[in-house]
């Protein structure tokens, strides 16, 4: 098996990249069918299997990873199905970009979970405290939940001690990479439209969460401050020396120059160190920066169940093509908390926890296909960039695995901004959101 080092993404070179987008559509379930069947190979027999009683699958987390498991594993019938998940409704992430710079309202992004009730499965809304792996329990302040097979997909946690002082600023510097989040990250960009000044947005080293979204952040409302009239400016603070992932770069910079150089001074390779609330302050390795309001998008990690749980440091250690734990042959882990060279992204999510639970039901089933000569489709990665409220940037990712080696990834990007991808996002996201709780 291999293991993957902390920061290890294999994106390739701009020269690499293909320019025109692909419409992968039509080949997104064959390529899961693919990843599916290839996964099973690594499964271990012998699984301990509730006895005279339905096998017990527990999915922690309501996200994009934990639904598209939820999904599969009800579609596919004879297994119990919990869900665990604290809020009594969706957001999502992707896309919420749109609500934070003031263009649509929050109820565009919410979903009920009432379509996950009526199903089948259990939902518990509680917060999962720990993972006994002896036991085969998931504990929650109030019961112990057994579980034959367990599925995590608990998303991100902040690295807040990168930076020196923000702790003690948690609340007037909201990050707005988890679900409803977003609410107070929008207080923020509603008072400087009005107010003006700097406005800081940040983006980190990678991995984290959604690369290119700080910088879609930084263009949205850019946007409305030219359609407001509002004095000052956004900094975008970048740790890296170009737009992440690099085969966005050049459609993120063209953006960037060509409509709002008055509105956006970018600093690449600059690494903010410190904050100073008392003087509204950032430390950084370019020097000090004064702002008015700030976005910092930490570094990121697993939460610390992972941990707990020893499945893994900075990120849960999982095998490809199954998503499985490296430690644990019962437990899988998809989403953004999993330590692959894949892109932490909903779609990507959605994709594996499909995965997994094919993967579960061919184990209940009893069926062991042949082992994977060569290599392996993974989950596919579709992506939108909005660099205006109309128009965006498509990212495709595809990924193969040869098991016991590293993933390979292509990415296929648009050169340019258009309105096509901007319809498409919407599309998307709308089609996304019916297959998780429609």
């Amino acid at each position: 098996m291999t293991l993957y080092p902390v920061g290890y993404f294999a994106f390739p070179t701009l020269e690499e990249t293909a320019v025109q987008p692909e419409d992968l559509s039509t080949n997104r379930r064959r390529h899961l069918l693919k990843a599916v069947a290839a996964s099973a190979t690594l499964l271990v027999t012998g699984c301990a299997v509730s006895t005279g009683a339905r096998p017990r699958a527990v999915v922690v987390g309501g996200g994009w990873g934990g639904l598209g498991a939820v999904r599969g594993l009800l579609a596919g019938g004879g297994v119990d199905v919990t869900l665990i998940e604290p809020n009594e409704a969706f957001m999502s992430c992707p896309l919420s970009a749109h609500y934070i710079a003031g263009h649509q309202p929050a109820s565009d992004f919410q979903r009920s979970y009432a379509r996950i009730d009526q199903l089948g499965a259990r939902r518990v809304r509680e917060r999962v405290t720990e993972i006994d792996r002896v036991k085969r329990e998931v504990v929650t302040a109030t019961q112990r939940l057994p579980y034959d097979f367990l599925v995590l997909s608990l998303g991100v946690d902040y690295m807040e001690e990168g930076i020196q002082g923000y702790a003690a600023a948690r609340a007037q510097l909201p990050v707005g990479f988890r679900a409803f989040e977003q609410l107070a990250v929008r207080q923020q960009v509603d008072e400087f439209l009005v107010k003006g000044g700097n406005f800081v947005i940040s983006a980190p080293k990678p991995p984290y969460r959604c690369p290119p979204a700080p910088y879609e952040r930084a263009f949205l409302i850019a946007e409305q401050m030219k359609q407001r009239g509002t004095k000052g400016k956004i900094i975008l603070i970048d740790a890296n020396p170009n737009p992440m992932p690099p085969p966005i770069a050049q459609p993120i910079l063209n953006g960037m120059k060509s409509l709002y150089a008055s509105q956006i001074e970018y600093l690449p390779d600059t690494a903010i160190t410190g904050v100073d609330m008392g003087k509204r302050q950032l430390a950084t390795s370019s020097g000090d920066v004064p702002f008015a309001h700030a976005n910092l998008v930490l570094p990121m990690r697993a939460p610390a169940l992972i941990r707990q749980a020893g499945l893994g440091e900075r990120w849960a250690a999982v095998k490809l093509p199954s998503f499985q734990s490296q430690v644990d042959d019962s437990i899988y882990v998809v989403g953004d908390s999993q330590g692959t060279p894949l892109p932490k992204s909903g779609h990507v999510a959605f994709g594996s926890g499909q995965q997994v639970a094919e993967s579960i039901l061919e184990r209940v089933a009893g069926k062991l296909p042949a082992p994977a000569s060569g290599a392996v489709d993974l989950p596919l990665g579709i992506c939108w960039a909005n660099v205006t409220h109309k128009e965006a940037i498509n990212i495709n990712v595809s990924a193969s695995v040869v098991p016991g080696q590293a993933p390979k990834l292509k990415f296929t990007v648009d050169p340019q901004h258009n309105e096509r991808s901007g319809a498409g996002a919407v599309s998307w996201g709308n089609g996304m959101w019916k297959a998780m709780l429609g």
